[in-house]
C-alpha cells in the first residue's frame, strides 16, 4: 500500500492529464458549434458568443479547439505504445543474447543516423497515399532504435541475475525470458520511456500536421490551427496561442502522469 501523501502526489500529477485527455476525446460532443461555424469576420475578437474569437476565415476557434485534440492524442498514444513495446522487446533480447544483441545495437546505431522528422518527410513526400498508416510505420521504425539502446542498458543487469540464469538453465524459451523474467523487473524504465515517447510522438504528429503532410487528423487539429492562424496572431492571439498551449499541456501533463507512476514505491 502507498502512503496517503504519496497517493495524493500521484493523484495531483495524474489529474491534469486525465482532464486534458478527457476534454480532447469528448471535445467534439462539448463544442458549442460545428467545426466550421462562422462567428464573424476574419480573426474576430473573443466575445460572449465566441469565447476565443474567430480564425482566419471567421470560424469559431473554441469549437475547432474542442474538435482538434482527439486525433492528435490517439495517434501519439498509438505511436508511443508501439515504440515502447518494440524497444522493450529488442532491448531485452539484446541483453539476454550477446550475439543477437550485437546485431541489434549495430542496426540501432545505423537507424539513429537519420532523424525521425527527416525520415518521415522523405517517406511521406515520396508516398503521400500512405497517410496515417505510413506515419505510424515510419515513426515507429525511426523512434525505436534509441529507446531500444536504453532498454538494453537497463536490462543488462537484470539479465545476469540469478533467477534469469536459473530460467535459462531450465531451458525456457526467449519469449518467456523476455516477458516473464525481464520486463516485469523493468517497470520504471517502461513507464519512463512510454512518457518520453509520447512527448516525442506529439512533436512528430504536430510537425507532420503543421507541414500539411497527409494524415487523417482533419483540418481542425491543433497543429493546423497554429499554422493557418499565425498570420493573424496580432489580431486574435487566442487563435494561435490556444492550440499551441493545448499541445504543450497535453504532452507535459501525460509525461508527468507517467513519471509519477514510474516513481511510486509500494510498501
Amino acid at each position: 500500500m502507498m502512503p496517503v501523501l504519496t497517493r495524493r502526489r500521484v493523484a495531483a500529477a495524474v489529474s491534469p492529464a486525465v482532464l486534458i485527455a478527457a476534454l480532447a476525446v469528448a471535445g467534439p460532443f462539448l463544442a458549442p458549434h460545428p467545426v466550421d461555424y462562422p462567428v464573424g469576420i476574419a480573426f474576430e475578437t473573443p466575445s460572449t458568443t465566441a469565447w476565443l474569437g474567430g480564425d482566419r476565415v471567421g470560424q469559431d476557434v473554441t469549437s475547432q479547439l474542442l474538435h482538434g485534440g482527439w486525433g492528435l492524442l490517439v495517434l501519439a498514444a498509438v505511436i508511443a505504445g508501439l515504440v515502447t513495446t518494440c524497444a522493450a522487446v529488442l532491448g531485452s533480447t539484446a541483453a539476454l543474447y550477446s550475439r543477437a544483441g550485437a546485431w541489434i545495437e549495430r542496426a540501432a546505431d545505423l537507424c539513429m543516423l537519420l532523424p525521425p522528422v527527416l525520415a518521415i518527410l522523405l517517406f511521406m513526400l515520396s508516398w503521400p497515399e500512405s497517410g496515417t498508416g505510413g506515419l505510424i510505420t515510419v515513426a515507429v521504425v525511426a523512434g525505436t532504435p534509441y529507446s531500444a539502446r536504453v532498454f538494453a542498458a537497463a536490462a543488462s543487469g537484470v539479465a545476469r541475475a540469478g533467477f534469469v540464469e536459473a530460467a535459462r538453465a531450465r531451458g525456457e524459451r526467449p519469449g518467456y525470458l523476455v516477458f516473464r523474467e525481464l520486463l516485469p523487473n523493468l517497470r520504471h524504465t517502461l513507464l519512463t520511456q512510454l512518457g518520453l515517447r509520447f512527448v516525442e510522438a506529439i512533436y512528430i504528429v504536430s510537425t507532420v500536421s503543421f507541414l500539411q503532410l497527409p494524415t487523417s487528423l482533419g483540418a481542425a487539429n491543433w497543429a493546423v490551427m497554429v499554422r493557418e492562424n499565425a498570420s493573424g496572431i496580432l489580431l486574435n492571439p487566442a487563435a494561435v496561442l490556444a492550440p499551441s498551449l493545448a499541445i504543450g499541456l497535453l504532452a507535459v501533463s501525460v509525461n508527468s502522469a507517467v513519471t509519477a507512476f514510474a516513481g511510486e514505491r509500494p510498501i
